[in-house]
């Protein structure tokens, strides 16, 4: 019951808790599909970026194929044959100082009736219907691109192809005037570039950014396990404190109810009892004149005795009287003890054994109060050895506390019983109200000490009794 009640008591931090991890968990997720919209808009801008570069070389291209190429070739052969080696060397030489020194991988030039004129490779010169869409677009004057990936299933997945190429088509445009392309189409050129070393590092830096927050993520989440963990023991340390505090203040009031109620009728018993008392020792004094072999009297007179100090336990634990305190020896009062159960002792079998430090201090204490628990704690002590043995009592101190060891060398306390030891009405004995240790506990606390019960590892069970020296003050 009490860790059922210990689980609900801890449950709202362990909602903090999984809120916590869950928002790592999502800052994670969001910081990796940010990463992949910032790499999507990242080679999005690469390729715009790739695209207006091709434009502006081809448009370069065009105005250096035009002024050295188309009119003087034009003027000098008449038309345009690329097929002669003397007209492809001269193209040959404007297109690759065009292009030297730029990003091209290959570059192809399309006749009207999309056959390759000139090309990089020696091998597609002379090729026919190679453009696709693009050739078509571009001699409707539409500049086009497509980007053409090459990789395994995972690569194109991910968007980081093994190979990543960019395909450009313009038309080839008669130049009327100097840096105006606007005349009619004379070709299409195509333009390749690789992009693969650039998507290379978009990819690496991706990669770096996952990492980087994978790394800050696993960081964070050790402290917080670590923060949690702390904070989840302590929580759960003062969750029992509280519930152990709520259980003791609940059995504080069914035991203060219990003895208020208990205390009213053993004061309402009180007085019909003491007239059965003196009633019963009257006619004890009468009886006898006339049997005196007649023990009925005496036996109503014993157990009203027996009576009566059962309802003086009642009221003593139903109302603790509190402590008179005053200079007080602890051997003293432990001596009046033995010396008031001798006859007892002696009779029963029962020899006690005293190991008492030098020079024990005084302590300020009631010392009727402590006799009659110390008292109890003795009768107790035979009670557990009802063939006779031995009582050893221990008294030592330091300058804060005085201790006091009884032990015994009985069968010792079974485990159940032990659980309920302190418990008010509960006992084994026959004829007992299982209120004697309850009351030698209220004194012992009453004068600021503890009172702790265990069973010795060979025989018996040993009663220690921690006495302060110094009574601390208590609040009026």
């Amino acid at each position: 019951m009490e860790a059922k009640q210990s689980e609900e008591r801890i449950k709202p931090f362990r909602l903090v808790k999984y809120f916590t991890f869950t928002g790592l968990v999502v800052i994670f997720l969001v910081t990796i599909i940010l990463s992949v919209f910032n790499t999507h808009w990242v080679k999005a801008m690469q390729r715009q970026k790739s695209e207006d570069y091709a434009r502006s070389l081809i448009e370069n291209l065009n105005h250096q194929v035009f002024v050295q190429v188309i009119i003087p070739v034009g003027v000098r052969f008449g038309k345009i044959q690329l097929s002669t080696p003397e007209q492809f060397a001269r193209m040959d030489t404007v297109v690759r100082s065009t292009l030297h020194s730029f990003k091209v991988e290959s570059l192809n030039i399309y006749s009207m009736d999309n056959t390759i004129a000139y090309s990089f490779d020696p091998d597609l010169i002379g090729r026919q219907n190679y453009g696709g869409t693009g050739y078509y677009q571009a001699l409707e004057e539409k500049i086009s691109s497509r980007l053409v990936q090459r990789g395994n299933f995972f690569q194109i997945s991910l968007g980081f192809p093994k190979e990543v190429r960019l395909i450009t088509y313009a038309p080839l445009r008669f130049e009327p005037e100097v840096g105006r392309l606007t005349g009619p189409v004379l070709g299409v050129v195509e333009v390749v570039q690789d992009l693969s070393a650039d998507y290379l590092t978009i990819f690496n830096i991706q990669i770096l950014v996952v990492l980087t927050c994978t790394v800050v993520m696993g960081v964070l989440l050790v402290v917080l396990i670590f923060v949690v963990k702390r904070g989840e023991g302590i929580i759960q340390k003062r969750a029992m404190e509280r519930l152990r505090l709520k259980e003791r203040l609940s059995k504080a009031e069914r035991l203060s109810a219990l003895g208020e109620m208990a205390a009213g009728i053993s004061h309402e018993i009180r007085n019909p009892l003491g007239i059965i008392r003196s009633s019963a020792e009257l006619l004890k004094k009468k009886v006898t004149k006339f049997d005196p072999a007649n023990t009925i009297p005496d036996i109503i007179v014993e157990e009203a005795n027996r009576l009566n100090n059962i309802i003086t336990g009642f009221i003593n634990f139903a109302r603790p009287r509190k402590p008179v305190l005053s200079p007080c020896r602890i051997e003293e009062v432990i001596e009046k003890n033995i010396t008031y159960l001798s006859m007892q002792l002696k009779e029963n079998g029962y020899t006690i054994s005293k190991h008492y430090e030098n020079s024990l201090p005084e302590i300020q204490a009631d010392a009727n109060m402590l006799y009659q628990s110390f008292l109890n704690v003795f009768i107790n002590s035979m009670q557990a050895m009802p063939g006779g043995g031995t009582i050893n009592v221990e008294i030592s101190a330091d300058d804060n506390i005085v201790t006091i060891h009884f032990d015994d060398e009985g069968r010792g306390i079974d485990d159940s019983v032990m659980e309920k030891i302190w418990d008010p009405f509960f006992t084994t004995k026959e004829m007992g109200t299982g209120l004697g240790l309850g009351i030698v506990k209220n004194i012992i606390e009453s004068h600021g000490g503890s009172i702790q019960i265990l069973n010795r590892e060979q025989v018996g069970a040993r009663v220690t009794v921690e006495l302060p020296v110094e009574r601390p003050e208590q609040e009026t």
